[in-house]
């Protein structure tokens, strides 16, 4: 079932677990061998754990810009209310907590403060300018009300490509993108609402704790000389209050004390950034060949990334599929499985060797096999889970056993949930199927075999179907044995009651009235009674009517012969598959050289013979395809929204310059972490997009007040006033962004590997885009906007009316 939790479901039979074994005798007891749930329990309290630490790093950085600790705790409220939303709405669409959604909802912590930061420090700007308390409230939500709803919007717009996903990437990335849409569409609505609110009441008679060092550098600037407002605002006596005293006021001291030293360091790096970016400014030509330059070296770099369709996931375990050679009895099957198990805990410690199950014999899958990877078909396969570490392990494994049993098959299957899921059912993540039903597709298969398994990366490289099972074929002389009165039906029934006992045939049971439990009762020969060919023909065959057994090589002729053991079908056609598994490389690289292969191989093919790849390779393919393209259309829609908003086709262009460098961000960090590019890592990518845009949405929409003010400026004056005066807001987002990520980039903890990626494109993608949006698009602001800004005298007429109306009805006591 689609709302199945597999949490739940395991859960529910641990707890009938204790009721059959109440009705089971008291000498059989029962012992967990396998639990999955250990693995997606693990992973979820890992995101969760991950997500606190990133929302108390953010506050912590909040607290440290802003100073006040009532303004971080408005804006820390904002976190868990926007989750708590988001949660809301993902429950009505039938949405579960997996971890995916988690994983969204982390993702979203860092910019979920973003809105009511932003908020809260425009509050304090106009604070900083002597405005009473409503005043600064009211004109600190307006000023801003329209960036942050673009802002909003084109982060949420950027994950509208997820929706066009197929196949196993649209099940798993949709409820992500759900996660982070909710949360951040709540994040706006919370802070127009819910934060002007609490500001307007935790912050009523505690204006003094708004440290006057915020204003320092929030006033105005002309671009040539910074003119700042160092004198300290009149307190009226009804705003002063007591400062708290005793332990509480130690911890606001010294809190006071850090963030004065912080800001100190802050308006020097301030004043730093307004000598660099007036000199950016004024050598536009050297800026913009510096930025080409980046972006050409950053593309150069993208070959050697590397290309995954889902990272790697250590579960603590894994499968390793036997296969002696076809025909090998059960009992020497057991004997080699033992010998394995001993190699095994040879390379592996045995306090590091939680538990070992072999299947001989069977199916991995208890449920229909049509939904597992059934590459154990047979009595000469085996399935042996759980050991840890497992990515060292497998590689000392591989050489070790393929060296001490040269004549034994040995590959790894998809040991957790996830890369079970993303495999598909197939074994393996790449698979090549050889499709027709020429004679020579076994050997094209084969030889196919034997070129992946040159490729440096490819591992476990083998031919799924094994045709060459040994069995003996009985032809029935018909005529004699009707003759004799016997027919096929009675040869064929008696043999197999000998091989197989009657239980297949003629199923009977004996009901013990003591206990009333039913028994098989079933007829055989003795196995080691039937150890030779002239056992088998001296096998007697009866039939109802006849008087006397005749044996069965008076009957029929016994051949030895070989005919496949596993068979398999696609689309009607028979097939065989080449799975291959990958180590140490990236799937990618080794699908372009497998591809190569299969180039050269295609010009020979028999007629009627087709060659495929499927498995991992095939959804990674088609997953970058449509993101990649999702990813140009959400750039667009973007560019669309903007020019709506802005009625300019410049001003979307000037923001959409911050882009380059956060591509190039990503492409670094990734280089230099060895994380390939993988459906989480363009994920990341997609969030580092949407930040930058906003980011750069602020820059932009102040240099256009600027130009529009009461005193206007110029193209070059309102660049520098922007990057001035939007410094702390773009780097208090991009920061708490940054921090946010920070866990979820060491990749700690059970399937943390899969968020590792996510997190690190964020933070590279951020650091490059929020030196582009200080440094690059004022620049390129400058050089665009050269004409007169004309203002809208409508909206300007509005603004005046708003403000001289709320200037009327401000309380007395503002």
């Amino acid at each position: 079932s689609a709302s199945a939790s597999t949490i739940d479901i395991i859960k529910r039979v641990k707890q009938a677990l204790p009721r059959i074994q109440a009705t089971l005798p008291k000498e059989l007891e029962m012992t967990q061998l396998f639990d999955q749930s250990i693995f997606v329990r693990a992973a979820i309290n890992g995101v969760v754990r991950e997500g606190v630490i990133a929302a108390c790093l953010t506050a912590l950085m909040i607290l440290l810009f802003l100073g006040n600790w009532r303004s971080t705790l408005v804006v820390a409220t904002s976190i868990p209310l926007s989750i708590f939303c988001s949660i809301i709405i993902l429950g009505a669409l039938s949405q579960t907590i997996n971890i995916m959604t988690l994983g969204g909802l982390a993702l979203a912590v860092g910019i979920l403060v973003d809105d009511a930061t932003v908020e809260i420090e425009n509050i304090h700007r106009n604070l900083a300018m002597r405005k009473p308390m409503i005043r600064a409230i009211l004109d600190g939500a307006m000023q801003i009300a329209v960036p942050a709803f673009v802002s909003t919007l084109c982060i949420c717009i950027v994950f509208v490509p997820i929706f066009f996903l197929s196949g196993v990437a649209k099940y798993l990335f949709q409820p992500l993108a759900m996660a982070v849409i909710f949360a951040m569409l709540s994040s706006y609505l919370l802070s127009r609402t819910v934060v002007p609110t609490m500001v307007k009441f935790l912050m009523r008679g505690h204006l003094e704790e708004i440290d006057t060092s915020l204003a320092h550098g929030l006033g105005e600037h002309d671009g040539s000389e910074e003119k700042i407002d160092n004198e300290p605002r009149e307190k009226p006596a009804e705003r002063r209050e007591k400062k708290p005293h005793g332990f509480l006021g130690k911890v606001l001291g010294f809190l006071s004390g850090i963030h004065e030293s912080f800001n100190r360091v802050f308006e020097k790096i301030r004043d730093r950034y307004v000598n660099a970016l007036r000199w950016c400014v004024g050598n536009r030509k050297i800026v913009f060949i510096a930025m080409g330059a980046i972006v050409l070296i950053s593309l150069c770099v993208v070959p050697f990334l590397g290309r995954d369709f889902f990272p790697a996931v250590d579960a603590g375990q894994f499968r390793l599929h036997v296969r002696a050679p076809a025909g090998t009895r059960l009992e020497a099957t057991e004997e080699r499985f033992y010998q394995v198990g001993r190699a095994i805990r040879e390379v592996i410690p045995p306090d590091e060797i939680d538990n070992v199950l072999d299947n001989i014999g069977l199916p991995t899958s208890g449920i229909n096999l049509a939904f597992s990877d059934n590459a154990t078909i047979g009595e000469a396969d085996a399935l042996t889970p759980k050991h840890k570490p497992t990515a060292q392990y497998m590689h000392i494994l591989r050489e070790k056993l393929h060296r001490d049993f040269p004549d034994t098959e040995f590959f790894f299957g998809a040991p957790d949930i996830v890369s079970q899921i993303l495999n598909f059912g197939i074994p393996a993540p790449i698979d090549i199927q050889v499709t027709g039903r020429d004679p020579k597709g076994y050997e094209i298969a084969n030889q196919i075999k034997q070129s992946v398994a040159q490729i440096p990366g490819a591992a476990d490289v083998h031919v799924h179907q094994v045709v060459h099972g040994p069995d003996l074929r009985v032809n029935v002389d018909r005529t004699r044995a009707q003759q004799i009165g016997l027919s096929q039906n009675d040869v064929a029934r008696t043999m197999l009651i000998s091989l197989s006992s009657s239980g297949q045939a003629s199923p009977n049971f004996w009901l013990n009235f003591q206990n009333g439990v039913n028994y098989q009762v079933a007829v055989q020969t003795p196995q080691y009674k039937m150890d030779t060919l002239q056992d088998l023909k001296n096998t007697p065959v009866v039939a109802p009517n006849q008087p006397r057994p005749e044996l069965l090589g008076n009957l029929a002729t016994v051949e030895r012969r070989e005919s496949p053991i596993i068979v398999n079908h696609y689309d009607v056609q028979p097939v065989f598959d080449v799975l291959a598994n990958v180590q140490g490389r990236d799937l990618g690289g080794v699908a372009d050289q497998i591809n190569k292969i299969l180039d050269q191989t295609k010009k020979n093919l028999p007629r009627g013979t087709f060659l495929r790849v499927r498995g991992q390779v095939d959804s990674m393919n088609k997953s970058f395809a449509g993101i990649g393209a999702g990813i140009l259309f959400a750039v667009v829609l973007v560019y669309f929204l903007m020019a709506v908003n802005f009625q300019s086709w410049t001003d979307p262009f000037i923001i959409i310059m911050a882009l380059p460098g956060a591509l190039c961000g990503i492409i670094w960090m990734l280089f230099v972490t060895g994380t390939t590019l993988n459906v989480p890592s363009l994920m990341g990518a997609i969030m580092a997009i949407g930040v930058a845009t906003a980011n750069s949405i602020l820059v932009v929409s102040f240099a256009n007040d600027e130009r529009c003010g009461e005193h206007p400026k110029n193209s070059h004056d309102a660049a520098l006033s922007a990057g001035f005066t939007r410094l702390r807001p773009v780097l208090m987002t991009a920061l708490a962004m940054i921090i946010g990520m920070l866990p979820f980039s060491f990749g700690l903890g059970e399937g943390g590997e899969q968020n590792a990626p996510l997190g690190r494109a964020v933070i590279g993608g951020l650091i490059f885009a929020t030196f582009a949006t200080l440094f690059f698009v004022p620049v390129v602001y400058s050089l665009l906007r050269k004409e007169e800004f004309v203002c809208d005298e409508d909206e300007e007429f509005e603004r005046e009316e708003r403000r001289t109306n709320t200037d009327e009805k401000q309380p007395e006591d503002e």
